[in-house]
């Protein structure tokens, strides 16, 4: 499936450090590659709606990793799924009489747009769940044969294909270690986020469907298991380990996705090839709006495209964003379009006196903070102090500040 355009990237003198990045699993931070190529993998959308700002900052995190990473000289490698067929994207498909494949194309689309308005770096494999149906299959027909599979009797279909999360544990993966979770939350977690802990015939609650039979009125394709469609899980596992040749240097995606989703891809990879899925497990904090974490089901959004229609400039959106620290939970208030559009007029009035000068001692001060955890909100305030005290824009500093946040001031 094609990404969308990639924004040009000023090349800078000279090369930044490798990152630090926290890692979920340890509870500190590493150094994020420590070999000539970094990869990345990032979960992408479930496109039933359109992109709000939860998703957009969570994007704009690793396009913020991906230029630290080309900035220290590193070959990266970013791979990101889109989960175009799956029961959300259904049932809404369903609810607006709108078929699944259209909807899922229309909100594809609208995906693109928002991040070529947002200058995010694209992936170089951007892959439907849709395009690796045998491939999936042909996984959790290995996972059946190893033992770390079994099937769960259905009243209305086919058997269904489960993991054994008991059978699959070992060196590179057991229950817990990717999340850290204790057994009470990780229960509570899989009822809220798509598992079924409720299912008669598992052999634990936790264990998550590896393939699901063919149901009437649902879309199912021919495989190796029967006519049925993947599970959630196992379908992030398969796309990274087809796209990346070795264990990853980051998995990323919603604090939201530490479970079941990364544990349970973790899980799979470490029962397909005896390896970790990532050396680093990375999650960006929630988006609130108006008291309440934005999310679909609630439908409180704040969207990408409504800001742009409305007028607003893409960069104030991406510099909104870039005040909060990738990490943290925070909410959106219309004072974040304000203050960004006070920076982005004050850093554009800087930059139009730019002189010639290819080296700023600056650059180096903005690529050592984005190396410490992307600080992205420390990196800010340290232009805009800049730009205050009145110190002259050089064309090495300006470059930067688009190769490293992605903001174009001239």
């Amino acid at each position: 499936m094609k990404s969308w355009s990639h924004p040009a990237v000023p090349s800078l003198a000279g090369t930044g450090p490798i990152p630090e990045l926290f890692d979920t699993a340890t509870g500190t931070l590493k150094r994020a590659c420590s070999t000539a190529h970094a990869s990345l993998y990032v979960c992408g959308i479930t496109p039933y709606d359109a992109t709000h700002l939860g998703h957009a900052a969570t994007y704009l995190a690793y396009d913020t990793l991906v230029r630290v990473w080309l900035d220290a000289g590193k070959d990266v490698r970013y791979v990101q799924n889109i989960t175009d067929v799956d029961d959300p994207l259904l049932e809404r498909a369903a609810a607006t009489g709108v078929d699944w494949r259209e909807l899922a194309a229309s909100q594809v689309d609208l995906f693109r747009s928002d991040m070529q308005h947002l200058r995010v770096i694209p992936p170089q494999h951007y892959v439907g769940v849709t395009e690796v149906i045998d491939d999936v299959a042909d996984a959790v027909a290995r996972l059946l044969q190893a033992g770390v599979a079994y099937r769960v009797p259905s009243e209305d279909a086919d058997d269904d294909l489960y993991f054994d999360s008991a059978a699959a544990a070992s060196v590179a993966w057991s229950l817990g270690s990717e999340s850290g979770l204790d057994r009470e939350t990780m229960m509570r977690l899989s009822a809220e986020r798509g598992g079924d802990p409720e299912r008669a015939g598992k052999r634990d609650p936790l264990d998550p469907l590896l393939w699901r039979a063919e149901r009437a009125g649902e879309p199912a394709w021919d495989s190796v298991l029967g006519r049925g469609r993947p599970g959630w899980h196992i379908e992030c596992a398969v796309i990274a380990l087809d796209r990346h040749d070795e264990t990853i240097t980051v998995n990323g995606g919603g604090s939201d996705l530490i479970f079941p989703h990364h544990e349970f891809s973790a899980g799979h990879v470490a029962a397909l090839t005896g390896e970790p899925l990532a050396e680093i497990y990375s999650h960006t904090g929630m988006v609130a709006y108006q008291g309440e974490k934005m999310s679909k089901s609630l439908g409180n959004l704040v969207l990408v495209s409504r800001l742009v229609a409305a007028g607003v400039d893409p960069r104030a959106i991406r510099l909104a964003l870039l005040s909060e620290h990738y990490r943290s939970d925070w909410e959106w208030t219309d004072a974040h379009v304000r203050r960004a559009n006070v920076r982005l007029s004050s850093w554009s009035d800087w930059a139009a006196d730019c002189d010639a000068v290819d080296a700023d001692p600056k650059v180096a001060t903005l690529r050592e903070t984005l190396s410490h955890d992307l600080d992205t909100p420390r990196a800010l305030e340290q232009i805009d102090a800049h730009v205050a005290a009145g110190q002259p824009a050089t064309r090495a500093l300006v470059d930067a500040i688009d190769a490293l946040l992605g903001i174009r001031l001239v």
